[in-house]
């Protein structure tokens, strides 16, 4: 698969949290770094997604906030 965004992190689901429509997903990129990431209730089972599992967490935006 190609993509247009840049920002491809791959890493390691450490958990997933469901809610009414949305879930929580984190996702370890290394030991002690952490993304989370909210998408559909739909999505992770589209994916099979579950604890443990290699995956990517793929970013685009058009800003990055930087704080000091």
């Amino acid at each position: 698969m190609k993509l247009s965004a840049r920002n491809i992190l791959p890493g390691r689901v450490i958990a997933v949290t469901k809610g009414t429509t949305t879930a929580h997903v984190k996702i370890e990129l290394t030991p002690g770094l952490v993304v989370f990431s909210a998408i559909t209730n739909e999505a992770v089972d589209d994916l099979a997604l579950k604890v443990g599992d290699t995956v990517s967490a793929v970013i685009k935006s058009s800003d990055v906030m930087i704080g000091k």
